[in-house]
């Protein structure tokens, strides 16, 4: 089946391709029908692939498809190998779960197919990224998926916010693209090969400790970018324009973690740079609790969420960072499971509330949505990492090995520790507001519990919340974890990858973490449950100035705003109504405008009567005659 992996790309191409010439005609359901189909039959085609991975019998293959740039090592060639599976299995298996729910979230809007379109054009984007043999693929994979985000976010182009939103998540991308484009150039030069065996087995034979420091300071310039850490994040919040769907494939499990990947895929190069791997965790770490703290006063209920996502990315980050790479891909694969289930949780709420999203009008909804509360729940005990459900096991684990790191790394586990209390706090404000307390919905809406085709999908991603991180439980002896065991072979020649610490010191630090979180989650239990709570700021009696910051992001929208945007707004507003008008303009104006003068001046010699070019030729030959007849006196 492995000759034949380039299907599971094909696959929902071919519907994005059926769907863009037939999706109109077709209509809904069947559109959203062809679309789930197609990236399903992916789902069920890699678990098959991976079966040998498995059983442990596997191993990584590169399937050739077809010539591209051999002469840079840059062929149409695949990789499948345990961590191309893991991420293939996390995008299609999720991703399907979403394309159902969107069956249903998306009913009677006009553009039905072309939103199923654009949805199966992701997919097959994301799977080219993570298959992909060579850094040439992988960067053609990158910015499809960047291409089709835009067309995602800003699905509802006629909201100028949306179209906005999608215009500023592609532009901020391609500033962390050139870096990463810039990075691929070295790696060429280096290397002369794009191929990852070739770059990625011993690198040390090729470049020095300086030269990887400068390519992978490069390379996490474009991973900034595309998983929205400090200082890219800023375009993620406004990506929320799009249809909430969107939001759970492309902002929780799928294209936000292309850096992650791209880090861990790249591990034996990071490792040559002890520079390079501590600013990874650094990035991470801090860029975890900043968007954690502006999480804690958002009232939209998706904001939440998507600094939320913001803020477990930079978990992810602290792991590859720390060398802890198996411990990055489990936290991406168990927050895919409980981020997407929130999201579109959130999707059911608004469906129901008749699009509203501001959590100061809703509450009370446990009573009138239950399935959609039961499988929020888990969501909510899952990111916050209340045992046995998956995220305590995943981001117990980053913490744990940041810990056992030392040094510098300590610091970094304090920061991972606190941002694991605000993830309680902003999580059960999160809840209450929405779910508990007393109703505070407007007059006329009358809140329901969404359909079977949209609650079925809920129940599948909190099976997974609840249960993956069983898979990769902390015990050590002759039974390795599962799933760490079933990546170790991606990653066998990375020297520097780091551990849990032996002993009782995981379960030590698991019960510290575990107690913050309860403790943030007894909090804001108590501190929200007043009337008028959406008001009060988490840990101030009276809204101050320093949340009134907080809640605005830092302004650091408006200082990118005040310090790029609007001088490049003047700079192009000169450049288009004065250097263009003036002088580019101005140039052909004045090149006009010489050739009609000389036209103007030449004109009397043509007027059309013979007797006047008669007299001309006349004077001609006369003034000829008096010149030779001088010459000859002369």
């Amino acid at each position: 089946m492995v000759d034949y992996i380039w299907i599971i790309i094909a696959l929902p191409l071919t519907g994005a391709v059926f769907l863009h010439f037939f999706g109109t005609r077709m209509g809904e359901p069947a559109a959203g029908a062809v679309a789930s189909a197609t990236i399903g039959l992916s789902f069920l085609y890699a678990l098959a692939a991976a079966a040998d991975f498995f059983t442990g019998s596997g191993e990584a293959e590169a399937v050739h498809l077809f010539d591209w740039i051999p002469a840079l090592g840059a062929n149409a060639q695949l990789l499948w190998d345990p961590l191309s599976a893991v991420m293939t299995l996390t995008v299609t298996g999720v991703g399907t779960l979403i394309h159902v729910y969107s069956i249903g979230y998306m009913h009677g809007d006009p553009r039905y197919g072309r939103f199923f379109t654009n949805l199966n054009f992701f997919a097959a984007s994301m799977l080219i990224l993570v298959l992909a043999d060579n850094f040439g693929l992988l960067f053609v994979g990158w910015e499809l998926v960047g291409l089709s985000s835009y067309m995602l976010i800003s699905f509802w182009f006629t909201r100028p916010s949306a179209a906005a939103a999608g215009k500023k998540a592609f532009i901020v991308n391609r500033v962390g693209d050139v870096g990463f484009l810039v990075g691929l150039m070295l790696i060429l030069a280096n290397f002369n090969t794009l191929t990852y065996g070739a770059v990625l087995e011993n690198p040390a034979r090729f470049v020095t400790a300086g030269t990887a420091t400068a390519i992978t300071l490069l390379l996490l310039l474009g991973a900034v970018g595309k998983s929205a850490q400090i200082p890219l994040f800023f375009w993620l919040p406004d990506a929320m324009e799009g249809p909430t769907p969107v939001s759970a494939l492309i902002h929780a499990a799928t294209m936000v973690t292309a850096g992650v990947y791209m880090v861990a895929r790249t591990a034996s190069l990071f490792e040559l740079s002890s520079f390079s791997a501590g600013t990874v965790a650094t990035i991470g770490a801090f860029t975890a609790l900043f968007a954690a703290t502006i999480a804690l006063t958002q009232r939209d209920i998706k904001r939440v969420l998507a600094y939320s996502t913001i803020s477990q990315l930079g978990y992810m980050f602290l792991a590859v960072g720390s060398g802890a790479y198996i411990a990055g891909i489990f936290h991406l694969v168990t927050h895919a499971f409980f981020k997407a289930l929130l999201f579109l949780g959130s999707g059911s709420v608004i469906h129901a509330l008749n699009d509203e999203q501001d959590m100061a009008k809703m509450g009370g909804l446990r009573k009138v949505m239950p399935v959609t509360h039961a499988t929020m729940v888990v969501g909510w005990l899952a990111i916050i990492g209340i045992p046995p459900l998956a995220g305590f096991w995943s981001k117990d684990e980053i913490l744990a090995i940041a810990f056992g790191e030392g040094g510098w790394f300590t610091f970094l586990w304090v920061i991972g520790l606190i941002t694991a209390l605000l993830t309680a706090v902003y999580m059960t404000r999160w809840m209450y507001l929405t779910f508990w307390g007393e109703s505070r919905w407007e007059d006329g809406v009358e809140p329901h519990e969404s359909p079977p085709i949209m609650t079925v999908p809920l129940i599948g991603l909190a099976v997974g919340g609840a249960f993956f991180g069983l898979l990769n439980t902390p015990f050590r002896g002759p039974l390795r974890p599962a799933f760490e065991h079933f990546l170790e072979p991606s990653f066998e020649g990375v020297i520097a990858m780091a551990h849990i610490p032996s002993g009782a010191t995981p379960w030590n630090l698991a019960t510290i973490s575990v107690v913050a979180a309860a403790l943030g989650a007894l909090f804001a239990y108590r501190r929200y449950r007043g009337a008028r709570a959406y008001e009060i700021p988490p840990f101030a009696s009276k809204r101050t100035g320093v949340w009134r910051w907080v809640g605005a992001g830092y302004y650091v929208d408006d200082i990118i705003g005040n310090l790029l945007v609007l001088p490049g707004k003047l700079v192009a507003a000169w450049t288009a109504f004065v250097f263009d008008n003036e002088v580019i303009d101005g140039s052909v104006r004045a090149v006009g405008g010489g050739v009609r003068r000389i036209g103007g001046w030449l004109r009397p010699l043509q007027t059309g009567f013979v007797r006047s070019y008669a007299a001309v030729t006349f004077a001609g030959v006369v003034g000829l005659l008096v010149w030779f007849v001088a010459r000859g006196v002369g």
